[in-house]
């Protein structure tokens, strides 16, 4: 059914676009109310609008702090016109009923943000009139339009005009938008305020924690096809998330793709140089920079051919049709970069099921040097039983300068590329993690076992069946070797140089046994335990 619209009522924090909109309803006849500075740049523009003071024939007073909280308001906009009771209260009361609320509210996660935002200046960005009359618009919503942002004036618009009115299928669908504004809204003064300290400052984690997320898509099932899923992003997505994706081709996403795919973005995207990634459970079975995306996803795929069947492949470069060429001779179900050519896209169409995925990764000027712009969550969350563990994310990156030299013998410059390289890869690899790397690949990867001397065996095994020999090479470990032994393995099959935070009790037989060797030791003073 088209409810009517013939009076609205605009207050709005955020101006964008309002005159336009405003003019417009003006034109098709529609009574317009409003407050305060939006009534100003109305008139201004002259926009024909009475100010709520008038027609409330009550004054704003307290700074501002009331003005639509009047029975006139709210009579207006909570009177529910299909019952003859509530139009006759409202008729003996000189109520005019209010069809369309058009809303945006104080900017107080905008202010918050500010490193300096002193307590009085977000207690008066906490808006009261805004929500409430949200709030009885859309509870009303058979007979109000509720408009909470400017993003969604041009399609009421074009619904006003072609039927006079607003059909009930879009103000439910507005009333739904508003209670979700009012609940981001809500949920964002909740965690700032349950933030502050004693002594004025901001605790990293508030005493409570309001998730605001926004569904992208329901999923065919979860992990396993019993179970049901749904695919989510934060209300505010960090530039260069996997969220950010724009599927240009392929099946639809299962839970387990997007797993897969956060992991192996969130490594790729970590590389300065062309580099690719490729994922398998989770876990990099094969990562390399090169000359160019097909160079380093030849030498990524060496690592491990037979893991990488049915992979997750990334790159942090565009993707032309050489390196589609290469990818399209193994089964692979996503494929990950920031643009492919026109090329490319054409070889990849030719495989129908293979998901490929965009996501915009812009290059940025930084201090004189090209570098590129990553976004990162500033936390990590894991569900446990009826509760959260909730932490800062890792995104220490090591610095050559930060290694420590604990052996006798030093690592050659080509060595300590090789280590951070091989550490960077193991910070991306589940624990307990053993990575052995030459020449800015991957050669061997021992990932989530019980003991760290079995992820060494794992990968050198694994490296072996790949046929790679390890000859050289050097090898990041994610924590510390709590004994010799694991040393012990990867100098056996050949590693000359590790890496390691140390920290252990047994540091020094470790590092007597790496003397013994002849092989270069460093230590980071970080770990990378990822479970």
């Amino acid at each position: 059914m088209i409810q009517p619209v013939r009076r609205a009522l605009i207050s709005v924090s955020d101006k964008t676009g309002v005159i336009a909109f405003a003019r417009e309803l003006a034109a098709l006849g529609i009574a317009i109310l409003s407050t305060g500075g939006t009534a100003r740049l109305l008139a201004d523009n002259g926009i024909p609008a009475v100010e709520v003071s008038e027609h409330t024939g009550f004054p704003e007073m307290l700074d501002g702090r009331v003005k639509t909280l009047h029975p006139k308001i709210h009579g207006g906009l909570l009177a529910r016109r299909e019952l003859a009771s509530h139009v006759d209260a409202i008729a003996a009361h000189g109520i005019d009923p209010i069809d369309l609320l058009v809303v945006n509210l104080y900017p107080f996660e905008a202010t918050i943000a500010r490193p300096d935002c002193p307590l009085e200046d977000a207690i008066e960005n906490i808006d009261i009139g805004g929500p409430a009359m949200v709030r009885s618009g859309a509870k009303n919503w058979r007979g109000v339009g509720v408009l909470t942002t400017p993003q969604q004036y041009d399609a009421a618009l074009d619904e006003i005009r072609a039927s006079g009115g607003l059909s009930d299928q879009t103000r439910f669908r507005l009333a739904v938008a508003a209670f979700d504004a009012v609940a981001v809204y809500d949920g964002a003064i909740s965690d700032y305020l349950s933030s502050l300290q004693a002594d004025g400052t901001r605790a990293e984690f508030p005493a409570q924690l309001n998730g605001r997320f926004v569904k992208l898509q329901d999923l065919r099932y979860g992990e396993n096809p019993h179970q049901h899923a749904a695919f989510y992003r934060d209300l505010y997505p960090a530039p260069g998330s996997l969220v950010t994706a724009r599927q240009l081709q392929g099946k639809e996403l299962s839970y387990n793709n997007i797993a897969d795919a956060d992991a192996a973005w969130e490594c790729v995207k970590s590389f300065d140089t062309p580099a690719c990634v490729i994922v398998k459970h989770a876990n990099p079975c094969g990562v390399a920079i090169g000359a160019d995306a097909a160079d380093a996803y030849a030498r990524a795929f060496r690592t491990d051919p037979t893991s990488a069947f049915g992979g997750i492949i990334t790159f942090n470069r565009p993707v032309d049709a050489e390196a589609a060429r290469a990818m399209s001779k193994q089964f692979v179900e996503v494929v990950l970069a920031p643009s492919y050519s026109a090329d490319a896209r054409a070889v990849l169409a030719a495989k129908a099921n293979v998901r490929v995925l965009e996501i915009a990764l812009d290059r940025v000027q930084a201090d004189g040097r090209t570098d590129w712009e990553r976004g990162h969550n500033a936390q990590d969350v894991k569900r446990i039983g009826s509760g959260l563990l909730v932490q800062s994310a890792d995104n220490h990156t090591l610095r050559a300068d930060e290694l420590k030299v604990v052996t006798r013998v030093a690592p050659t410059e080509a060595q300590r590329r090789d280590l951070l390289f091989a550490w960077r890869v193991a910070k991306f690899v589940k624990s307990n993690a053993i990575v052995f790397c030459g020449d800015g690949a991957t050669l061997g990867v021992g990932a989530g076992q019980m003991s760290r001397v079995d992820s060494a065996r794992i990968a050198s095994i694994k490296a072996g069946n790949a046929g790679l020999d390890l000859a050289g090479s050097v090898v990041a470990s994610d924590a510390f070797f709590p004994f010799r032994d694991g040393l012990d393995v990867v100098a056996e099959v050949g590693a000359i140089a590790v890496i390691q935070p140390g920290g252990s009790v047994r540091d020094e037989e470790v590092i007597a046994a790496a003397d013994e060797r002849g092989i270069a030791m460093v230590f980071t003073g970080v770990r990378h335990f990822r479970h």
